[in-house]
């Protein structure tokens, strides 16, 4: 074995397609972050106000509320590298859209609330069938090595994308930020082209559209684990997650900076979460996943307290480093545990409940958080819903002792669906 794939956390990338799949979205995701700083920038210094800023990032993640059970059904009816392909191409085209605009000095906050809320659309129905593509190029066993590996990718292009936009930014304005988006998606399409789809299990019968929603939303009421993940992943994503979505206020209000100390904060958090996806492979085989799951929810309240109380950008700068790597623990932990509790036909629609759930803690709570912090003070609010948090865990920890670290990570059972059940 290649001195590359020593690491446990690095095991996936020995199997075709997968690497060049994640090489694909690590492009692509560069781009996503050099519009995201660039319109987070462009809307606090316009409007001022944290309410926007929120409400902006919001509307990206609010559509994830009502169409991502509708997303993991069409990922698990149609081909799905066929169907992430589309969505690339959507997303590649309203991204183009807003770089027109820019170009043209026509960009406006509403105009940028309207393509957020569209592109989050086309990814909210489209994403499920990337994450399960990615899930089916790996063994079950190395799920959870995936997961994180995909969140790696995820936050190394929070890493580099933000450093690009601040120097887009500095040289020549948003407009070259937002063309540089656009063109990252046919990264996607070419790594996609070099993937063989794996062919559909003839036993397995294509279930109404309805029907197959229908039955991915019971399957994750009736198994106790699952719903449980859903749950915390709620709490994780309304309570804690905001700091992602904040970070331009918190860098030019609270830090009195500017762009490049927003982007240095996105790019510190991503630092983090790379270093953790690195080392989670031997975490977990070190603690277990289910008591590093738990290690991660109650540690996460603790470090998002001590980064909104940072006095200075550079104290803030390692809190969300440190920040950034327990959000990627827990939450790849989170998202890994929903799909390895289902069998392949049903992992995409796993996937898109808790793409639901994450969007709708993570919509409420990035703007109710800001329209608080517009009246209440951002430290004061943050601080609170830390707090919070982490008087939920202790207190389901008291009341169900140990119950969140032994959440099984093994298939459960899945009825077959059949025509006569509906």
């Amino acid at each position: 074995m290649s001195s590359t794939h020593r690491l446990a956390s690095l095991r996936p990338f020995e199997h075709p397609g997968y690497f060049a799949v994640w090489m694909g979205a690590l492009i692509s995701n560069i781009g996503t972050w050099m519009e995201t700083v660039a319109m987070g920038v462009y809307v606090t210094q316009t409007t001022g106000r944290a309410e926007s800023t929120g409400a902006i990032v919001a509307l990206s993640f609010l559509p994830a509320v009502i169409l991502s059970p509708l997303g993991g059904a069409l990922a698990d009816r149609f081909d799905r590298r066929a169907y992430a392909a589309l969505g690339a191409v959507l997303q590649a085209a309203l991204a183009g859209i807003l770089t027109v605009l820019a170009f043209q000095g026509q960009l406006s906050v509403p105009v940028i609330g309207l393509i957020s809320f569209l592109s989050g659309c086309v990814s909210t129905l489209t994403y499920p069938a990337f994450g399960a593509l990615l899930a089916e190029l790996v063994p079950p066993d190395e799920l959870h090595l995936s997961t994180s590996l995909n969140s790696a990718q995820f936050n190394l292009g929070r890493i580099l994308g933000p450093t690009l936009a601040a120097l887009t930014l500095q040289v020549s304005g948003p407009a070259w930020a937002l063309l540089a988006n656009t063109l990252s998606f046919f990264a996607v399409l070419v790594a996609l082209s070099r993937v063989v789809p794996r062919p559909r299990d003839p036993s397995v019968k294509r279930e109404p559209l309805w029907a197959g929603i229908r039955r991915g939303v019971t399957v994750a009421r009736d198994d106790e684990d699952i719903s449980l993940v859903l749950v915390a992943t709620f709490f994780v994503a309304a309570l804690v997650a905001p700091f992602i979505g904040l970070v331009p206020v918190f860098a030019i209000r609270e830090l009195g900076q500017g762009a490049a100390a927003t982007s240095l904060l996105v790019t510190c958090q991503g630092a983090g979460a790379v270093t953790a996806a690195l080392g989670v492979g031997t975490l977990a085989e070190t603690f277990g996943q289910r008591r590093l799951r738990g290690y991660a929810a109650t540690s996460i309240a603790v470090l998002s307290g001590i980064y909104w109380l940072a006095p200075t950008l550079q104290v803030a700068a390692v809190c969300i480093f440190f920040l950034g790597a327990n959000y990627l623990v827990l939450m790849s932990s989170l998202s890994a545990s929903c799909q390895n509790r289902v069998p392949r036909e049903l992992q995409a629609r796993m996937g898109s409940l808790y793409s639901m759930v994450l969007g709708a803690g993570y919509s409420l709570g990035v703007w109710f958080q800001g329209a608080l912090a517009d009246r209440a003070g951002l430290r004061f609010v943050t601080l609170s819903t830390s707090a919070i948090f982490f008087a939920l865990v202790l207190t389901t920890r008291m009341l169900r002792p140990a119950r969140f670290e032994n959440v099984r990570l093994a298939q459960a059972e899945v009825q077959p669906f059949s025509d006569s059940s509906h």
